[in-house]
């Protein structure tokens, strides 16, 4: 599992599965971010709140088709270990991430712990995880990695070591070894169904899926957020997603 033959096998394998994936979803091009930010990393002052796009959902009248296929992205499943709250929130924030991204993890540090005392607490907010690896093969690890732990139960928790601290980009910070490493610190109690289950195939396709998801949507950078249907770019300040969490949860609500 180690060795460079696995790892391209195992890219290549990915890179086949997830253009099968986008096929299958069905769902075409939305679009809703190309364009709207930067090649990687829109947290470095690229990133924003989308200006185009759909609206936050129905006011009282039938929800546009964009924004019935932008909902439908919502998979509220009730044992998903990649998302947190009430799946019948009135809101869900979709997150596509890469584990090597700094401003995924300054999302992770600074807002994400804030949304979730203020809004999935009070069970207005659901957050659905997607993994959006885009810096190469140690993204495409860590994003297998996680999935992995989800499967014990313990996604988030891998998700708070992983991004704990800033890790320097494809330096082996997120080598096999180390990423055994952040299982155990996770909690993750069978270490090796973690790494079979890391290197299985049921694990790059699920990490294929989320990808193609994104691409569909025209997510080309990370972080991305789709809060209901309304877009939002890069690790924002706080308000930003309070802002948008509100606009969602009032047009949720009229929508009743």
């Amino acid at each position: 599992m180690n060795t460079d033959t696995s790892k391209r096998t195992r890219k290549a394998s990915t890179v086949v599965v997830a253009l099968v994936l986008a096929a299958a979803l069905g769902l075409g091009t939305l679009s809703l971010f190309a364009g709207s930010g930067s090649d990687s990393d829109p947290g470095s002052g690229g990133g924003r709140t989308a200006d185009a796009g759909p609206g936050d959902g129905a006011r009282g009248d039938a929800p546009s088709a964009q924004d019935r296929a932008l909902l439908g992205l919502q998979r509220r499943a009730a044992a998903d270990p990649a998302a947190m709250g009430e799946k019948d929130a009135p809101v869900v924030l979709i997150e596509y991430s890469d584990f090597q991204c700094p401003f995924c993890g300054k999302f992770a540090r600074d807002t994400k712990p804030e949304l979730v005392d203020k809004y999935v607490a009070e069970g207005v907010l659901r957050i659905e995880w997607r993994h959006f690896p885009i810096f190469g093969d140690e993204s495409q690890s860590a994003a297998q990695a996680g999935w992995a732990a989800g499967e014990q139960g313990r996604f988030w928790e891998f998700h708070d070591v992983a991004y704990g601290e800033e890790r320097k980009k494809n330096s082996g910070e997120f080598a096999d070894d180390e990423l055994i490493a952040m299982a155990r610190t996770a909690g993750v109690r069978d270490l090796a169904r973690f790494e079979r289950d890391m290197g299985s195939r049921a694990a790059e396709e699920a990490v294929a899926r989320d990808a193609a998801e994104g691409q569909n949507l025209g997510v080309t950078s990370t972080p991305a957020f789709l809060i209901n249907t309304t877009p939002v770019l890069g690790a924002q300040p706080t308000e930003v997603f309070e802002e948008a969490v509100e606009k969602a949860r009032a047009a949720a609500g009229e929508a009743e």
